[in-house]
Formats: structure tokens, sequence, C-alpha cells
């Protein structure tokens, strides 16, 4: 019993002087169940809308102000249609009512009128809500208003249009989005494992031994994942547009040129990981708590991100892979915007510089350190 008293008191010992035990055991479990609870949120979601009317009725103008008026639409009024348009490329709003000059007429005499909706069905669960929350407010105020007496035989007659994905097809909207699931897994898990191999091994003593630089370890971690996370990005965009036939209407040079930073700031993280741990296991078990579960749950591939409590909006704005979802979907979905290509290349650029700092800070180049 002294024996295994000692043993067990030892054990003890290792795992309080070890806070990465303790991070593995409790805190990892706690962010993800913080996740599940306030952060993933699949009842509602509040889109932005563009309205604009060509009705000059006052009536008309009170169907304007129910958009407004509703909380699960916010909505912005626009006076020309090329603004509108842009306002939906851009993804500044995601989705449209346009009310026609004889909206109000066609009611008054009992005739159906058109209202016409537009969606943009590079997000598909989005354009449904559109579709749905923009009929749902026009109908409940067409009950309320002065042409209810006609509601029996006048109908609002929607004229739906789908921007980028007429079929609403799923598919076209998630294999993209699931490029930067896969470029997050090179990027960051298998670099979190190449420093920690190297000191698990011991053949990181012989690398020190010597005259290397610090900036040639860096570099020499970087550059061969970067090379075999593009070529793993290839093969995939091959699957998509030509096994799979996803429509692409961007520019390739764009996609591989913008790749290419997502990687090297996912790179960044692993790297990270890998020189703070040393422990491949470890290394494995945070990489994936803290890059791939991320990725997954709050880039807004899967949940929207405006869904989410404000707290976890703000939280997406330090996570690589939402700005690579968002160009990555407009890339295959619209083609190239500029706008959303260097807005998103900024940022990419930004990060992936500043963890290319605190790898080469943490480095070790001492045994004893």
């Amino acid at each position: 019993m002294k024996i295994l008293n000692a043993l067990l008191k030892k054990e003890f010992f290792q795992i309080i002087r070890d806070p990465s035990s303790i991070i593995i055991a409790f805190v990892l479990p706690l962010i993800s169940i913080l996740i599940y609870m306030y952060g993933i949120n699949l009842d509602t979601v509040k889109v932005t809308i563009g309205i604009k009317n060509d009705d000059a009725n006052p009536e008309v103008a009170t169907l304007v102000k129910s958009y407004g008026h509703s909380k699960y639409v916010r909505s912005k009024v626009y006076d020309n249609m090329p603004e509108l348009t842009q306002g939906i490329v851009r993804s500044k709003i995601k989705g449209a009512v346009v009310i026609p000059n004889d909206f109000s007429t066609k009611l008054s005499r009992g005739q159906s009128a058109d209202l016409f909706i537009i969606t943009d069905g590079s997000e598909v669960n989005t354009a449904n809500y559109v579709q749905n929350y923009a009929m749902q407010i026009a109908n409940q105020w067409l009950q309320t208003s002065r042409y209810s007496q006609n509601a029996q035989k006048s109908v609002i007659n929607p004229q739906i249009r789908t921007w980028y994905n007429q079929d609403l097809n799923s598919h076209y909207f998630i294999l993209p989005g699931s490029l930067a699931i896969t470029m997050t897994l090179i990027g960051i898990l298998l670099t979190a494992l190449v420093v920690a191999r190297e000191w698990e091994r011991g053949t990181m003593e012989a690398i020190l031994s010597t005259r290397v630089r610090k900036i040639d370890i860096v570099l020499g971690k970087y550059i061969p994942y970067l090379i075999l996370g593009m070529c793993s990005m290839a093969f995939n965009v091959f699957l998509c547009t030509a096994v799979f036939k996803v429509p692409f209407r961007g520019n390739y040079f764009v996609l591989f040129g913008v790749c290419s930073l997502f990687l090297f700031t996912s790179s960044g993280i692993g790297l990270l990981i890998s020189s703070k741990l040393k422990n491949q296991f470890l290394a494995s078990q945070v990489s994936l708590g803290i890059g791939f579960l991320p990725a997954l749950l709050l880039s807004g591939l899967m949940f929207p991100i405006n869904s989410m409590p404000l707290i976890f909006q703000h939280l997406t704005r330090i996570l690589p892979p939402r700005y690579f979802i968002t160009f990555i979907e407009s890339e295959f979905m619209a083609g190239t915007v500029w706008e959303i290509v260097i807005v998103n290349s900024i940022f990419l650029t930004i990060l992936g510089l500043v963890l290319f700092a605190a790898v080469y800070a943490n480095t070790d180049m001492r045994l004893n350190k």
C-alpha cells in the first residue's frame, strides 16, 4: 500500500504541476458546453432585407414600415435598383423586396398584385428565411390594411427570383464552405504535430546542435505544409467542380491566392500550439478544441453568425475560417467580388503576420528552456 500511495501521490502532483492536464480535463469541455449552450441558435435568424418601393400610395408606405418593425427582419430602404443590386452582391443585405408601382391599384381592384422577392441563393437557409419572412409580413399587412375587404379575392402574388443558386441546392453551398474545414485540418492539425514530434523523438536536440537559425526552423515548418495545403486545395476544388458539378464563377488565381493566406494563418495557429506544448497527443487535442471545432461551429458554415449572441459574434472576428468561408462561398456562387476579396484578405494577412511573430517568439533554441 505504501508503494501504491506513493504512485498515487506522484500522479496527483504531476497533474497539479501540469496545467495542460487541467485544460484538457476541464477547460476544453467547458468551452464546448458553452458553445453548444449559448453560441448555437437554430430557432430564428434576423436577416437584413432591402426594400424598394415604387408605389407612391401612402397605404403602401405602411407595408414598408411593417418590414422595419419585425423582430426577424432588419430592413434597409433603397431608392434605386442599382444600389439594391450592389447591396446583395456585396452581402450587405441577404435579400430584397420590390413593390411595383401598380401594387396598390391592383389590390384596390381586387386583382392579384405582384410582390417581387429577391433572395441570395448562395446561402440556402438564409434564402428560405428571406422568402418566408417577406411573405408573412406582407400577408399580415394585407389583413390589417384597407384592402382587407378584398383579401378573399385579391392575392399578393410573389415573384421570387433566386440569385446565384437558382435550384437552392444545398450542396452548392455546403461543399465550397467545407473546403475551409479541410484547410483548417491541414493548416492547424498537421502543423500542430511537427514541432512536438521533433521534441518527443529527440531530433530537435540534433537540430539545435547545428548552426541553424531560428528563422530557418520556423520557415522550414511553414513552407512544406503550405505546399501540401495548396495541393490539397487543388484536389478538393477539382472534386467540387469536376466530380460533384458545383458551379465555379470566380477566378482560380484569386481563389488560390486567398487560400494561401488562409493556410499561412492556420499554419501559424498549429505551429504556435506545437511550439508551446511539445507533446503530440496534447497538441492534437488542443488543435481540435480551438481550431477544428470553432471552424465548424462558429465560422458561419453550419449556423448563421447573426443568430449567435453578440459576444460570440465578436469572437468569430478572430477566427480565420470565418473570413475564408465568406470569400470562398462568394467566389464559387457569385464570382469575384473585389470588395469581399480585399477585406477578407486584409484580415487574414494581419492574423497571419501576428501568428508568425508569435511562432517565432515561442520557438525554443535552447534545450534547458
